[in-house]
């Protein structure tokens, strides 16, 4: 997982997302934190790895992805790491998203975090799973692609 601070003020990106899902479209939506969150995403302390978006009552719902808590973060505040956070997207692009996900089996992926004037922004892919025998080939793909320019570059 990248914890890398850079220019573009990504926070953290979720590599595995592009190797598991064919991300179709992919949507900004602001989310909902609480101040220690944010305090710990400006150190980096952010991990999207095993974390998924889900649709309930008509809102989107980020699960699973872990904000470690500063050592610094205040006595009365008792952090949870891994709670659900609520993902702010306008109501059509709410309604897409429900569509796609509800009726042509489509899968919400976080991709990645970062800074927009000060605010957490979370990239959310609309994808599919791939299945195994896809993932080789894409492996197969980008080794050859590899060596092609190995070649070119001594040939």
């Amino acid at each position: 997982m990248a914890k890398k601070k850079t220019s573009d003020n990504t926070i953290a990106i979720n590599r595995k997302a592009r190797h598991d899902f064919f991300i179709e479209e992919d949507y900004e939506a602001g989310i909902s934190l609480e101040g220690w969150e944010v305090k710990s995403l400006r150190a980096g302390r952010l991990q999207l790895q095993e974390s998924y978006v889900l649709i309930r009552d008509g809102q989107a719902w980020l699960f699973g992805a872990h904000i470690s808590p500063l050592a610094s973060a205040s006595t009365h505040v008792h952090p949870d790491p891994t709670r659900t956070r609520r993902l702010l997207l306008h109501r059509k692009e709410l309604n897409k998203l429900i569509g796609a996900v509800e009726r042509k089996g489509y899968t919400l992926v976080p991709l990645s975090m970062y800074w927009v004037r000060g605010r957490a922004k979370l990239k959310i892919g609309l994808g599919r799973g791939k299945k195994q025998y896809d993932k080789r080939a894409a492996e197969k793909e980008r080794d050859w692609k590899r060596e092609k320019q190995r070649i070119l570059k001594h040939g």
